[in-house]
């Protein structure tokens, strides 16, 4: 059974590989790169909690109140979440001594939620097959999720070290 400690550590290890993923894509921002936009993806929640599902345009469709607010928040839960998976199967030992390919392979199996998910909910097709440049696309969220996943290994190094 986890303690109250081993939740927040947890939580840590999530919270600190999206601050990574996050940077990552201020980087590619500067460099001029279309980078995800969390005001959709807080559009697309604001509408889940409405009882839609799938848009045609998520671009298109009608603004949530808070929508910036709720992509971020639901931005970091996810993240947090997917540090909770990558704990639930490498085992609590992991923790304390983090390696890197685990935490990077996790990492990279997330992509599946925008791939398969996200991406078709808000009308921009399985693996972004309606956009204009789907492999582009795809690869590049595969390599955000790579970032994601290096972060899982620095946010666990960090946190065992401290612990």
């Amino acid at each position: 059974m986890a303690t109250f400690q081993t939740l927040l550590q947890v939580a840590g290890i999530g919270f600190g590989a999206t601050l990574v993923m996050d940077l990552w894509i201020a980087v590619l921002q500067k460099l001029g790169a279309a980078t995800l936009n969390f005001d959709s993806v807080g559009r697309w929640v604001g509408h889940l909690f409405r009882g839609q599902f799938r848009h045609n345009s998520i671009r298109e469709s009608p603004r949530i109140p808070a929508e910036r607010a709720w992509g971020w928040l639901t931005h970091y839960t996810v993240g947090i979440v997917f540090g909770g998976i990558l704990v639930s199967v490498q085992g609590l030992p992991w923790m304390q001594n983090p390696s890197l390919w685990p935490a990077v392979a996790v990492g990279m199996a997330t992509v599946v939620a925008p791939l398969f998910v996200m991406q078709p909910a808000m009308g921009y097709g399985w693996a972004s097959s309606r956009t204009p440049t789907p492999l582009k696309n795809c690869l590049r969220s595969l390599a955000n999720h790579a970032v994601f996943g290096f972060g899982l290994y620095v946010a666990a190094l960090l946190i065992a070290a401290t612990t």
